[in-house]
């Protein structure tokens, strides 16, 4: 597979990062897995089909109100094996009764947006990996990265963080885990379906920026925990998506820190801090507005630590878990 090809590939990934980083990072490693670029369709040209039903109560959803504002708010996994489980009655309704829907990127299915940026901030020939790895990481990046069919001088002209995806990418996509199956894509498609306003928080340049300006320190320590890691990706993963599925808030938010803030503050910083702080502005404004919104970002911005519902509830609103 060529640089090219592989570019084209972690394009719609990135715009994903959505996984904050898969699960939001657990989100990171379901970040970078998704295959190929799917394509927005026109409004009411795409499948509403009905969503699997989860076992209990579901993923948790949560809301803010004031006397003439209701702001939905609910943590989605980027990528997950087609069938998954996960609807219920609870997010049907809150999804039906919103006119606008708020997710991290609107178009972020859209590569000719999202390459560019990857190029700008993703690929460096003058300071390839080889020059800022040991010689041992980098041995070992080449063995993981041959791995998954490239090797570590396919992907030397690579900054760490654009690395670090392409190798935490394979094994989800191996084992099934899919962008369009995802509960971003499949919301944003029902709501282009529907004809209701699709909105995004941020661009695809903020979150490749927000990622690449993490310090090099950050970005190789995040690169070398997926190549030390990288046969318990897909377990990470899966953990991810049965504590989602069975609501478990808490337990969500520790398996998304194993790809975050137990590897280096930046990356918890890059991946929700800034981000959730922009968020919440956002919401805010809303609820100074009057109708109802449904907010659908990754799973990490809503049960991590410094979450969008902690900053909301700092700011003085109540947030109330249905």
């Amino acid at each position: 597979m060529t640089i090219a090809h592989r570019m084209g590939q972690t394009a719609n990934c990135v715009s994903r990062f959505a996984a904050g980083l898969l699960a939001a990072l657990a989100a990171s490693a379901a970040l970078a897995a998704a295959p190929g670029v799917a394509h927005a369709e026109a409004p009411g040209s795409v499948s509403a089909a009905p969503i699997p039903r989860a076992e209990g109560a579901g993923p948790p959803l949560w809301v803010v109100r004031d006397a003439d504002s209701t702001v939905y708010l609910f943590g989605t996994v980027h990528v997950l094996r087609p069938g998954t489980a996960w609807g219920s009655d609870k997010v049907n309704a809150a999804f039906a009764s919103a006119s606008d829907i708020w997710v991290e990127i609107a178009d972020q299915d859209d590569q000719a947006v999202v390459m560019p940026v990857i190029q700008q901030h993703g690929v460096d020939p003058s300071r390839p990996l080889s020059s800022i790895l040991s010689a041992a990481d980098f041995a070992a990046f080449d063995k993981v990265a041959q791995a998954n069919g490239a090797s570590g001088a396919a992907l030397d002209a690579y900054r760490p963080w654009l690395a670090a995806f392409m190798i935490s990418m394979s094994g989800p996509t191996n084992a099934g885990y899919r962008s369009e199956a995802g509960v971003d894509k499949t919301l944003m498609d029902r709501a282009r379906a529907q004809g209701k306003a699709l909105h995004g928080f941020e661009t695809a340049d903020i979150q490749v920026r927000l990622i690449a300006g993490m310090s090099e320190e950050a970005q190789v320590a995040y690169l070398n925990n997926y190549v030390r890691n990288a046969d318990g990706i897909i377990t990470n993963l899966d953990d991810t998506v049965a504590a989602w599925l069975k609501g478990d808030a808490a337990e969500t938010g520790r398996l998304n820190r194993v790809n975050t803030r137990d590897i280096h503050e930046d990356i918890h910083r890059a991946a929700l801090i800034e981000r959730n702080a922009d968020w919440t502005n956002q919401i805010e404004t809303m609820m100074q507005g009057a109708g109802t919104a449904f907010v659908a970002v990754g799973a990490a911005h809503l049960m991590d630590q410094d979450s969008v519902i902690d900053m909301l509830t700092a700011k003085g609103f109540t947030v109330e878990r249905l």
